[in-house]
């Protein structure tokens, strides 16, 4: 290393930090899209999002970087492969990227990290269209194909400085391009060939676990801050200013959407406002280094009302985007590096240009259309191409039959083994164990040989039942022989539930009961009737069973 370039602590400090929460991102995707997919295909999901931690950052140092960040090969669209498998970099400030100057001075490696995390998590937002259709062998071979092929040539033509996009002058500070551009318009074409889930769009799938979609969105949200916040390689008022820009989006998309919902719907949830939330960081983060508070804003609070209008895109294009992938990502890629024409600042970043409303003409709207437009055929067409290859050779969807059951025909084995029976309260606290287990509490009723009894069986409403140990006693109580509880659905007589995932109602007609079937002696079958039917009047009926032989 010369002597008079200094690696600067602060600013390898930021950059690595940056790393690590970018890094923590792809898991928490992970987490995110697990909690909205049909509960027997979570864990078919999170390795989805997991495997591209492993693929990628293998593809990306062996050849990626040096395609994205090798000196340029003449053309501005690909670098030269001098820097495979990380055999020769530069000493730091290399590479100049457009978006800082010459005062940077980390080491390569940091920014050779820094730029593997992007590369993960890009194609992994495909996964969340894709949902219960990718068989894994396939989604493997696709990560590998893609991200060299297709992220990072684009990389290359935004991020280094003899990109052909970068020298006609359009910027993208943190992957509104790069990343959602290409990946939306890759969900386009991974669509058209893995085709939709069985019955879409008529069949409800409403998510498996909200608490489990609320986590993921907070990674996400956290990870952001490196996602925008380390993309100027320096710790510093731009990155600061990055950073507040990130929260100001997600929080004002957040807001937005929820206004939005309450007005179409009548209800604010929860699962739309962090879908505003997060259509509001894809949207600020072509624009986060480059804009003001204000405007930052602005950029939330218009992504908060397109992408969710951009919500209806997948059935008017007749796309089964199952996690609404176009609506936030696709439209708000596109939507903030074409809002960065509006917006733009040069006093806040000054590699930045001013936009339309801030004096500057309309000349950066151009070079971002220009941008957008060029991203978005590159990836789609590279993208069909790969999928219908993969898809041809070795498989890329799933046989129909497996759709449904991912976990158990990937993994064999589920991600929960909890029903409503086992998720009923145990009656009492801690006690002293006395004697053998299961002795304790009332004892079955007495029957003879060649007494007539009663089957009565009823399905009730688990969120009705609210203590097992009580339902147990009231049914011995009066009268009841043995009783035998599981789980199963259930089609109601009244209307059915409806659920509004992302701003959508869905019906859902099989409801989750309790099944209970209760041996009575016949002259109790009416008083356990009745208490069955305190539980559940309409769905209780009983049979005659032969005679009882005792042995």
């Amino acid at each position: 290393m010369p002597a008079d370039i200094a690696v600067n602590p602060g600013d390898t400090a930021w950059v690595l930090v940056c790393t690590g929460l970018v890094l923590f991102m792809t898991p928490g995707l992970a987490v995110f899209y697990g909690g909205m997919v049909r509960s027997r295909n979570v864990l078919a999901m999170l390795q989805q999002n997991m495997i591209a931690l492993g693929v990628v950052s293998l593809t990306w140092v062996l050849v990626g970087y040096t395609i994205a960040f090798g000196d340029d090969a003449g053309s501005g669209l690909f670098g030269n492969l001098e820097l495979l498998g990380l055999t020769d970099l530069k000493v730091p400030p290399a590479p100049h990227l457009h978006v800082v100057d010459g005062r940077i001075t980390i080491p390569a490696l940091a920014f050779v990290a820094y730029q593997m995390m992007f590369a993960v998590i890009t194609p992994a937002l495909v996964t969340g269209a894709t949902a219960g259709r990718l068989k894994f062998g396939g989604w493997v071979l696709f990560l590998a194909i893609w991200s060299i092929v297709v992220y990072a040539p684009i990389a290359h033509w935004l991020w280094h400085p003899g990109g052909w996009l970068a020298k006609f002058g359009t910027q993208d500070w943190a992957g509104g391009m790069v990343v959602h551009a290409s990946a939306g318009a890759a969900v386009v074409a991974v669509l058209l060939v893995v085709g939709r889930r069985r019955h879409w769009p008529h069949a409800a799938a409403p998510p498996n676990s909200i608490p489990l979609t609320i986590l993921g969105a907070g990674i996400l949200w956290f990870g952001w801050f490196g996602f925008n916040g380390g993309d100027g390689l320096q710790a510093n008022q731009v990155a600061a200013q990055a950073v507040i820009n990130t929260h100001l989006a997600a929080a004002a998309g957040m807001l937005v959407w929820l206004l939005v919902e309450r007005v179409k719907d009548g209800h604010s949830t929860v699962v739309g406002g962090v879908s505003g939330a997060v259509a509001g960081l894809a949207t600020v983060t072509p624009t986060a280094g480059y804009v003001n508070a204000l405007s930052a804003i602005a950029i939330g609070a218009i992504a908060g009302l397109v992408c969710h209008f951009a919500l209806r895109l997948k059935y008017l294009l007749r796309l089964d985007d199952a996690l609404d992938v176009l609506a936030v990502h696709f439209v708000g890629g596109m939507l903030g590096s074409l809002l960065l024409g509006l917006f733009g600042d040069n006093g806040i970043n000054p590699l930045g240009r001013d936009g339309l409303f801030l004096g500057g003409g309309g000349s950066l709207l151009w070079y971002q259309l220009v941008g957008v437009v060029s991203v978005v055929v590159f990836s789609f067409v590279l993208t069909w191409l790969i999928a219908a290859g993969i898809q041809a050779v070795v498989g890329l969807r799933v046989p129909d039959k497996d759709q449904d059951r991912l976990d158990q025909a990937q993994q064999g084995t589920d991600a929960y083994h909890l029903g409503g029976v086992t998720s009923l309260a145990a009656p009492g606290g801690p006690q002293r164990r006395t004697g053998r287990a299961g002795s304790g509490g009332a004892a079955a009723s007495p029957v003879s040989a060649g007494q007539k009894v009663k089957l009565v069986s009823a399905l009730l409403d688990p969120s009705r039942v609210a203590d097992s140990g009580l339902l147990r006693e009231e049914l011995l109580a009066a009268g009841a022989i043995s009783l035998t509880v599981s789980d199963t659905t259930a089609a109601t007589e009244g209307t059915a539930q409806q659920v509004l995932p992302r701003g959508y109602w869905q019906e859902q007609p099989l409801l989750a009961r309790l099944r209970l079937d209760v041996l009575v002696p016949e002259e109790a079958e009416q008083a356990v009737v009745d208490l069955l039917s305190h539980y559940e009047p309409r769905l209780v009926w009983a049979s005659s069973v032969a005679p009882v032989v005792v042995r």
